[in-house]
């Protein structure tokens, strides 16, 4: 069993969700709305946690969408819980727990491209600096250098939030 290394605490999470959170804000100042579809699970869960700190730092009005993709196999259908109309000709972003190869990001990615989009971004808690596909994240909490066998968990329990490498 590998041992396992705390790389984020809930309190460093929470420092990291905000920044992101003021970034997005930044590049879509001019911006009324912004749509924010989070991968399932955590990548939901971090959307909400993003959308929730943008709501107390800008006039911005979100919409929060959920991305279902097969991690395992990503060419099966994707189900997103927005309709087209309404992310077409808006700002949106794709957030996700970690980065690793880019694969679930990029059929993310592909998916939305199918209607016309102001600005596209993607977010992520952690960026492993591994990837095989053309994809990297524009907002990113952390950048860590790991090797291939090692693995990053980012957990959301409820008073003990925390991203692990094993």
């Amino acid at each position: 069993m590998k041992a396992k290394h705390s790389i984020l605490n809930q309190d460093e999470i929470k420092h990291k969700i905000r920044r992101i959170a003021y970034q997005i804000y930044e590049s879509n100042v001019d911006e009324k709305e912004i749509i924010i579809a989070g991968i399932a699970s955590n990548g939901y869960i971090l959307a909400k946690k993003l959308e929730k700190e943008l709501q107390e730092i800008s006039p911005l009005k979100t919409t929060l969408g959920k991305v279902v993709i097969n991690k395992k196999s990503p060419l099966d259908p994707i189900i997103v819980s927005l309709k087209p109309e309404e992310y077409q000709n808006k700002s949106l972003i794709l957030v996700d727990d970690v980065l690793n190869s880019g694969s679930t990001l990029i059929y993310g990615v592909r998916y939305f491209l199918d209607v016309p989009i102001k600005n596209f971004k993607t977010a992520v808690l952690v960026d492993r600096n591994h990837k095989r596909y053309p994809v990297k994240a524009d907002f990113k909490g952390l950048s860590l250098s790991t090797s291939l066998s090692e693995t990053v968990k980012v957990i959301f329990e409820k008073d003990h939030e925390r991203v692990e490498l094993s």
